[in-house]
């Protein structure tokens, strides 16, 4: 099974959407469901954390490549569409 790691902040809106798009994604395509997300708590995990090269959450990596970071600006379906694309290269990779 391929797994991404996605940081993010526990009451962070943007994580937020970004879990519920995950979940929508995989109803909406089961071969999403191939792939494991292991949520990061950047505040938790702050070594690891400061190790990525990212600024806003939640971010999206894939083998060490970054796939998608939020920004402020993201709307719930920008958050959905950009975590579909990163999900499609991961199953492609």
């Amino acid at each position: 099974m391929k797994q991404v790691e996605l940081f993010h902040l526990t009451h962070c809106p943007y994580c937020v959407n970004a879990h519920r798009a995950i979940e929508e994604l995989r109803e909406e395509d089961p071969a999403f469901g191939e792939i494991e997300v292991r949520w990061i708590e950047e505040s938790e995990e702050k070594k690891l954390a400061d190790s990525r090269d990212y600024y806003y959450v939640p971010t999206v990596y894939y083998a060490g490549q970054k796939l998608y970071e939020a920004r402020p600006t993201h709307s719930y379906s920008a958050i959905k569409k950009h975590i579909r694309k990163a999900f499609e290269q991961v199953l492609s990779a």
